[in-house]
């Protein structure tokens, strides 16, 4: 077909030409690199021999120390124009693998000839500087994620531009090779999303540059707002979605937005690594990632109880304890460096009574430090006069001296000793004005247990009331990401919420998968937020990008008719899902190794997702080296049989998914068990096998019968194509001997 498609013959003929070119620049810059290096280590050699090392007087140090900071100017300058080289050549290289992926045709004004935009992971310019590919977060590139044809729009700084979309063509291709053409106009038609989607699962997370479809571009490009939350089902690219997101930002704000102001939140060290490849593959560096706990010991807080599961309750006791609050005596602490007191707690106590009239709160805080910064000064001044000191100055080897005071220490008279001294002391005491504007001079633990009531403060706890106190926050964060923050309770939403008090927040997750007690609600975290940072906007994603007609329609049996309702998958049809139940422990044992030998047989990754770490333990010793035990630590493999808890699988996806404890003692009929259910379901791409030790759960029960009536009622319906086995479709018990549940709970 493509030898006699002519429209397959231009694209590649413009493919070979665009990859020669970008061969040509990469060649280019290779050896540009190469030269300059070896140009620029001649030029340093030449410069350093010039330069003559000299303390003999104050005179040929000055002259010794500026052509030392004339040869580190022309170090740094070499230093940014090869770095600028070898971004552009890494982005380069980037692009031999795939150029682009796609391509729109826009006319851009009426009587004029239309114009052809090719679209790829990153931007490309000619020597010309005329764009070769333009990067798919530039603003034209939205033209084609709308999915619109005829009239539509983009932005460009603020402006709206209106076009004609005539063409909307994606590509498949390898290298210098063109595979395949599509053109396509709604999502439903993606070829390109529905080719990915049929490839099974991978090791590590793919960025979807390719295959954003429209829902998940508006929260890509939305509008920079101080707090969007997104509620997505299980499986709608929520995750991806953010490090787009992330990935946008750095594009728009590249000359202001560095990653060390950019703050990741994610649920545990499986899922951090399983995403930590998709920005560097878009050319942008990871941000700072945390799990909560890193984030509390990040702040030194590791000795404590992180607090998460703790009452939100005590953090507004701490708030309205604040409003009260009078300090005593016993509140402050000495302020010490380099393990001398400076400022005993007395002093601190009277520097804080100075401004007794103002409440206790940021003001008087900042009052208090200044005061403290000011005594502090004051006593250094009389450690500069002091003679011993002195002495320690003119002691220090020349290393020393060069560090603190840029020359060899000559005074000629008293006046200049003392000025010398005064620098020493302090450089050697700079840390207790560090500690100043730390606060640590509050005892804070003393304050907090006052407030509530003798007891001992959690991590949680004690951040927030220092800020609470303080009115500190993390002024270099702009932008703080949380995925999965259903998960996170009112306590850590509230600290989050204050520590980064000035950053925008963007926050994802689905309200169904919330599968601890005691967090927090969607109308909770959006009430947190109102409070701390005004409106809140925020998205829906209602299509599953993950699993199959099925498996979507069965965990969304699991939930509100509603939302199920509006749901959907782009599958294909695939595999109803394999409901087996068993009566006896020998037959549930039988039937469950069956499954895995099975599984092994298999393409992709197969996991057992286990409600807990407990049923995990006792699996692992019935199934033995069958299975491979998936722990906090791990990286996720391709393909095998692993075992896992329900609160490790969170983020993360499989090929196959076998639920090994859907009996009703373990998933039971109540809200938390459901969403449990939906969530270890959800996990799955292509294939769920259920299997039950005595009675199944009446949930399983009730989402086979909601997914086959889905699709009764609806066939052609995307979440409801292929119809789900009910209950009694299951494969007969092994052993009927046993009663239902009649097997002990497994050991712990």
């Amino acid at each position: 077909m493509a030898e006699t498609d002519p429209i397959f013959q231009q694209e590649q003929a413009h493919l070979s030409e665009i990859y020669e070119q970008i061969r040509q620049i990469r060649d280019e810059l290779a050896l540009k690199l190469e030269t300059t290096h070896k140009q620029a280590a001649q030029d340093l050699r030449d410069m350093s021999e010039e330069v003559t090392t000299d303390f003999t007087s104050a005179d040929e140090t000055m002259e010794t120390l500026a052509a030392i900071e004339t040869l580190n100017s022309v170090i740094d300058a070499y230093n940014q124009a090869h770095d600028f080289d070898v971004d552009r050549l890494r982005r380069t290289i980037a692009l031999l693998r795939q150029p682009y992926f796609a391509k729109v045709r826009l006319k851009m004004r009426p009587n004029r000839p239309a114009r052809d935009v090719y679209i790829g992971s990153v931007g490309l310019t000619d020597k010309d500087r005329r764009p070769l590919i333009v990067d798919w977060r530039s603003p034209i590139a939205e033209t084609y994620y709308n999915q619109e044809s005829g009239p539509t729009t983009y932005l460009v700084d603020g402006k709206v531009r209106h076009v004609d979309l005539e063409l909307r063509r994606q590509f498949d291709i390898t290298a210098d090779q063109l595979n395949s053409y599509f053109d396509t106009t709604v999502a439903i038609e993606d070829s390109l999303l529905l080719s990915a989607l049929r490839r099974h699962h991978t090791e590590k997370l793919r960025d979807i540059t390719a295959t954003i479809q429209r829902e998940q571009n508006e929260v890509v490009r939305h509008a920079d707002v101080p707090v969007l939350l997104v509620n997505g089902i299980a499986g709608s690219g929520k995750t991806s979605v953010l490090l787009q997101r992330i990935a946008y930002l750095f594009y728009n704000e590249r000359e202001s937005l560095s990653p060390e102001q950019v703050y990741l939140f994610t649920p545990n060290d499986v899922f951090k690594r399983y995403i930590d490849t998709v920005l560097p593959s878009l050319g942008e560096s990871n941000p700072q990632t945390f799990t909560w706990r890193e984030f509390v010991a990040s702040l030194g807080l590791k000795d404590r109880a992180d607090g998460a599961a703790g009452s939100s309750d005590r953090l507004r006791q701490l708030d309205a304890g604040v409003g009260a609050l009078a300090l005593e005596p016993e509140d402050f602490r000495e302020v010490s460096a380099d393990g001398e007191v400076l400022l005993q707690a007395s002093q601190v106590a009277s520097a804080a009574e100075k401004f007794a009239r103002f409440p206790v709160g940021p003001r008087l805080v900042a009052l208090t430090k200044d005061e403290l910064h000011v005594r502090l000064d004051r006593k250094l001044g009389r450690l500069a006069h002091d003679e011993d000191v002195q002495a320690e100055m003119l002691g220090l080897d020349v290393d020393e001296q060069l560090r603190i005071f840029g020359e060899v220490a000559n005074p000629v008279d008293d006046a200049e000793t003392l000025e010398l001294t005064r620098r020493y002391v302090e450089d050697r005491y700079a840390s207790a004005h560090d500690a100043i504007e730390r606060v640590d001079w509050l005892r804070v633990d003393r304050i907090g247990s006052r407030l509530l009531d003798g007891r001992t403060l959690t991590a949680a706890e004690w951040l927030y009331l220092k800020l609470a106190i303080t009115g500190d926050s993390a002024p270099a964060a702009r932008y703080v990401m949380v995925d999965e923050v259903q998960d996170y309770t009112e306590t850590q939403l509230m600290v989050l919420a204050r520590y980064f008090s000035r950053a925008h927040f963007l926050l994802l997750g689905d309200e169904n998968q919330a599968i601890r007690e005691g967090t927090a609600t969607f109308p909770q975290i959006r009430a947190i937020f109102e409070r701390t940072h005004g409106e809140v906007d925020s998205c829906e994603l209602l299509t599953s990008y993950r699993s199959s007609p099925e498996i979507t329609a069965l965990f969304m049996g699991l939930v509100e008719k509603d939302a199920r309702s509006r749901a959907s998958s782009v599958h294909r049809a695939g595999v109803a899902p394999e409901v087996l139940a068993c009566d006896s422990r020998e037959g549930y044992l039988d039937a469950l190794r069956d499954v895995v030998a099975r599984a092994h047989g298999e393409e992709g990754l197969c996991a057992l997702v286990a409600q807990d770490g407990s049923r995990v333990h006792w699996l692992s010793r019935q199934l033995g080296d069958s299975v491979r035990v998936l722990h906090a630590d791990d990286i996720l493999p391709e393909r095998g049989v692993v075992l896992l808890d329900l609160a490790l699988a969170k983020g993360l996806e499989f090929d196959h998914v076998v639920i090994p404890d859907a009996q009703a003692e373990v998933y039971p009929d109540t809200p938390l068990a459901r969403r449990r259910l939906y969530t270890a379901l959800s996990r799955a791409m292509h294939k769920v096998t259920i299997v039950s030790q005595g009675e199944l759960s009446p949930l399983v029960t009730s989402a086979l019968a909601a997914a086959k009536a889905s699709a009764t009622a609806d066939p052609g319906s995307a979440a409801g194509a292929g119809p789900a086995p009910a209950a009694d479709d299951s494969v007969p018990a092994a052993d009927a001997s046993m009663t239902a549940g009649g097997d002990p709970a497994p050991e712990a």
